[in-house]
């Protein structure tokens, strides 16, 4: 009998990947990352319809943003304002401000921040929320209950935000430019209706339908990241913890690395 194989460090008894261990986690995690989302896109199209949940989860995503969307949007308006008008008394061209509030908070400031915003506030809670739920084994129950969680949880959740990120960031451009307009009015005496005529002239139709499908884009990545981390969490209080962070950090970076990619689609668009 050769006992030579059964000694630790040998190569029958070291675990075999198909690479290194850690690629095969990173292989792993985005497998489980593909299945979870069609499994998304192939429950959503099937009854039973959660209308009530995913009603009460918008309200929650949505209204219940205002305040903090609100005041984030109006602060941001007035310092890009601020900070922008100096440069631009350099070259005498004040007038411009207006157009250079519009493109810059409608195009870039406005779905990126609200965004980042909702991953902060939005995206953690849900990763808190479901990761309780897997512990303390809520999701479990459910199952057993014949009541299908996934659909319960996940979709509703992902389509709320979905729905309701491209409304809040609809929200925080119009804010940020009310408080671009009062920095513009109280330095420039500008009106309220040549303010807005110079803002929609400066932008296009391309601008606006690009701003709508990056805030579609951003809230389904705020929804799926939270739903994914907090649906299959686990080590008790601690996984929960972990599940909220990783929310929020994943969030922001795949949103960063969205905007990037979008960005480069537009103005490829944008060239012709």
């Amino acid at each position: 009998m050769d006992l030579d194989k059964n000694k630790p460090g040998t190569a029958s008894s070291r675990r075999r990947y198909v690479t290194t261990r850690r690629l095969d986690r990173i292989f792993v995690e985005l497998a489980n990352v593909y299945r979870f989302n069609a499994r998304f896109f192939k429950e959503v199209w099937l009854p039973p319809y959660e209308f009530k949940e995913i009603i009460r989860q918008c309200y929650e995503i949505g209204v219940r943003s205002l305040p903090l969307i609100s005041l984030t949007g109006f602060i941001i308006g007035i310092v890009f304002t601020n900070q922008s008008r100096p440069s631009l008394a350099d070259f005498g061209a004040t007038s411009l401000l207006p157009a250079l509030i519009s493109v810059a908070i409608i195009r870039a400031i406005g779905p990126l921040v609200t965004a980042l915003i909702a991953a902060g506030r939005v995206g953690s809670a849900i990763g808190a929320e479901l990761g309780s739920m897997r512990v303390t084994e809520q999701i479990d129950a459910m199952e057993v209950s014949a009541t299908n969680p996934f659909k319960f949880l996940v979709v509703s959740r992902v389509l709320a935000t979905t729905l309701m990120i491209p409304a809040l960031t609809m929200f925080t451009t119009l804010v940020s430019l009310l408080g671009g307009y009062l920095n513009v009015h109280q330095n420039e005496l500008t009106s309220l209706s040549v303010f807005f005529y110079q803002v929609f002239d400066a932008i296009t139709f391309l601008d606006i339908i690009a701003s709508s499908v990056k805030s579609v884009i951003f809230g389904y990545t705020i929804g799926m990241v939270g739903c994914y981390k907090g649906y299959n969490s686990s080590k008790g209080t601690e996984g929960v913890g972990k599940a909220a962070n990783s929310s929020v950090v994943t969030a922001m970076f795949l949103i960063f690395i969205e905007e990037l990619l979008i960005m480069q689609v537009i103005n490829t668009i944008r060239a012709f």
